[in-house]
């Protein structure tokens, strides 16, 4: 679930003033799996680009409004269709005041969303992200598409992502109290979302396909590569495939340990970043019955499953503690690893 702007500003501003709290060098439990880092050069240094400035794609379930020509381009309901878009930013400022000043007016600022392939939206895009390595951002519940589009940028750059970012963005109603159609919308995606990673990991000109998907964005996740495991899975379709981090997997522990017995190799390219503190699944597990979410379990719980851990419990700061992969930077240095050993494997 997602924190709108005050918990991120608060956050912001005190890194800007105070400067971020180490988590002296990620050991522990967030950096018991880390093993050895790939090179610098693995990602890059630069952040998200491509031609006339910032830029993420987004592919997207959700139907457009007002033709998608201006905010906010896609809102809540179903598609009757896939659409692949190319999201343009002005980015935040490099300087100091440049930068509170961003925190204070909301961070990136989409300027222009332009259609990719009208015909074929998805081999649109999977021209784009040719020659590159992908990374994939898979939202979670109560998201806007432009919020989604706006936290894959951040994400990208703040991991020092050189590759094509795509956001994959299905429609949630935006709302507290819309769980339950979040929930039918997320897994109405499937099909689109393996449409998408099918195009991407079966073509030769595409790099490894990362995924990070979030709360309930990992539901969709594992839910959509245990359906392309069923019907596609080999070596070949596995080596394509870079990290899969699961971020606040709102997923029941049930459901979770069935899916990653269903998915082959992949099970061991996935790293759930977990909380038992996480006060949102609190709420999600008392909605499915009291059943525990993969992102509060007990490390102890996950670990027989053969996926790799890193748990957050102790970093990190605030109430709700649901969004530590995008707010804790050395939550965020998980990610950036876990890509960098799938780039390099």
């Amino acid at each position: 679930m997602p924190h709108r702007l005050s918990r991120r500003v608060l956050l912001r501003l005190a890194l800007v003033n105070a400067g971020a709290a180490t988590l002296a060098g990620c050991s522990s439990a967030i950096g018991a799996f880390d093993g050895d880092s790939a090179p610098a050069s693995a990602l890059g240094s630069s952040p998200i680009g491509a031609r006339g400035g910032p830029v993420v794609y987004a592919v997207t379930t959700r139907a457009p409004v007002n033709g998608a020509s201006e905010r906010p381009w896609f809102g809540s309901a179903r598609a009757g269709g896939t659409r692949a878009v190319a999201v343009r930013f002005d980015p935040p400022p490099e300087t100091f005041f440049g930068r509170i000043g961003s925190t204070l007016s909301g961070d990136w600022r989409i300027n222009a969303v332009e259609a990719l392939g009208n015909n074929d939206p998805v081999a649109a895009l999977t021209l784009e992200a040719g020659g590159r390595d992908v990374l994939v951002y898979v939202h979670g519940y109560n998201q806007s598409f432009e919020r989604a589009a706006i936290d894959a940028a951040e994400l990208t750059r703040a991991i020092g992502f050189s590759g094509a970012t795509v956001s994959f963005s299905w429609p949630s109603k935006e709302g507290l109290l819309d769980y339950g159609y979040d929930r039918e919308s997320a897994l109405w995606s499937r099909d689109a979302f393996q449409d998408l990673l099918e195009a991407l990991v079966r073509n030769a000109m595409v790099g490894r396909v990362h995924i990070v998907a979030h709360s309930m964005g990992t539901l969709l996740t594992l839910e959509t590569l245990r359906q392309l495991w069923a019907v596609s899975g080999s070596a070949d379709v596995a080596a394509r495939f870079g990290a899969i981090v699961l971020a606040s997997p709102d997923i029941d522990v049930d459901l979770f340990a069935t899916g990653v017995q269903r998915i082959g190799p992949l099970a061991k390219h996935i790293t759930v970043i977990s909380s038992v503190n996480d006060r949102a699944l609190a709420v999600s597990s008392r909605l499915a019955g009291g059943v525990s979410r993969v992102g509060a379990a007990d490390r102890a719980v996950l670990e027989p499953l053969g996926v790799k851990i890193a748990d957050a419990s102790d970093y990190g700061w605030g109430i709700i503690r649901h969004d530590l992969f995008l707010t804790n930077k050395d939550v965020r240095g998980v990610i950036k690893r876990a890509v960098e050993r799938r780039t390099w494997d």
